[in-house]
């Protein structure tokens, strides 16, 4: 039900590593995360050079429902964020894994990545 090539929060991110464009990570929330929500109508992100920790707040998902923060998966830099979901926050319902991506990250230690989980421990952790 989760896409294979991602790694996996308990926070309900997803991490998209790098496609050899440097070590540059993707990051998103999971399609459970964006149903939990409900219909995301604002989406506030870190600004681009932003230096994130690992488990801290780096902005926030507004829904009909309520706010929710969007956490880093690792330490690094912002390096790059949707900017077609100010316009479009709803892409964060309708496609989590592709459109609906959120910012995308320099980690300070690309070996991190792989101490993520993968969508089989992800899955597990949901059915526990």
């Amino acid at each position: 039900m989760y896409p294979d090539d991602l790694k996996y929060t308990s926070e309900h991110e997803w991490v998209r590593p790098s496609s050899g464009d440097g070590d540059s990570v993707r990051i998103g929330i999971t399609d459970y995360a964006q149903d939990a929500l409900g219909d995301i109508v604002y989406v506030s992100l870190p600004e681009v050079g932003a230096e994130v920790t690992n488990g801290g707040a780096v902005g926030e998902l507004e829904s009909t429902k309520s706010v929710s923060d969007v956490y880093a998966p690792l330490d690094g830099t912002v390096t790059a964020v949707n900017e077609s979901l100010d316009q479009n926050p709803e892409m964060v319902n309708s496609d989590p894994y592709g459109e609906g991506w959120l910012y995308e990250l320099q980690p300070a230690d690309t070996s991190a990545v792989d101490g993520l989980m993968d969508a089989e421990a992800y899955q597990a952790q949901l059915d526990a």
